[in-house]
């Protein structure tokens, strides 16, 4: 059982009666709140306490409007999550999320920070590999729904059917692809803290041959993981991703984080 604890930009979970040893920084897919991690506590140690990012114009920040920019969401996270890096600790980001999480462990190292003892990215390309899809951001609502869902899938039928629920989330689902498709890194990636790369067998959009391109940014160990499952593996195979979160993480999470291990972004 965990309580919750925490300021509007992330959602603590800390073990039940005593203090936590580690931190994991989990950052959500486009479109969604730290509800997206909701379940992950329960899978993990006592001693690892889950800290889930909630950005704003969703879930309990839905009447605040959306950042526009991953430039943005890093600048705004980077005081936040300073506040919390009194414990080592690690990044974990699903699609959008590992953009995310890899940008801000870049700004890190520029601000001479601490950084992650490990950094996970889930279901995304690299930065450096463009696209290969047309842009999004100029579509109609309605084919912008319809081609979220062919790409991606995710939005349950009954989201879908219910136009007020749609009204929720379309704003910021938008707002998130756009800031995607309108990111531009500043340098050439390269990640010298420890990198797991994590994606599903049946992902579409996300193929092993572009998880793989990690490697050439990886200057600290690489480390891929397939899972049987499409975009959102993580939640059809939960139980599986968090025993390999959790195994990658009590070797790392023992040593106290250094501000020496990231040049590059994206």
């Amino acid at each position: 059982m965990t309580d919750q604890v925490g300021d509007s930009w992330l959602i603590r979970r800390a073990a039940q009666g005593r203090a936590a040893r580690a931190r994991l920084f989990c950052f959500p897919y486009a479109g969604v709140g730290a509800s997206a991690y909701r379940l992950w506590p329960a899978g993990l140690s006592a001693d690892l306490e889950v800290c889930a990012v909630q950005l704003p114009a969703r879930e309990s920040r839905f009447r605040e409007p959306p950042l526009t920019s991953i430039d943005a969401a890093v600048a705004a996270l980077l005081p936040v999550v300073r506040r919390y890096l009194d414990l080592p600790f690690a990044f974990f980001g699903h699609s959008m999320g590992a953009v995310l999480a890899t940008e801000l462990t870049a700004a890190l190292a520029d601000a001479g920070d601490p950084l992650p003892q490990h950094l996970f990215v889930s279901a995304r390309r690299p930065p450096d590999l463009a696209d290969p899809d047309s842009p999004l951001g100029g579509l109609s609502d309605l084919e912008f729904v319809a081609e979220i869902n062919r790409r991606y899938g995710g939005i349950p039928a009954e989201v879908m059917q219910d136009a007020e629920m749609m009204a929720l989330l379309l704003p910021s689902l938008r707002a998130d692809i756009v800031a995607l498709e309108n990111h531009v890194p500043k340098r050439p990636t390269r990640i010298t803290v420890p990198l797991s790369v994590f994606g599903g067998t049946l992902d579409p959009r996300v193929p092993r041959a572009h998880l793989e391109a990690w490697r050439t940014a990886a200057a600290a160990g690489f480390r891929l993981r397939m899972f049987p499952g499409d975009h959102f593996y993580i939640n059809t195979c939960r139980a599986d991703v968090l025993a390999e979160v959790q195994a990658i993480l009590a070797p790392a999470l023992s040593v106290a984080p250094t501000a020496t291990a990231v040049a590059g972004g994206g």
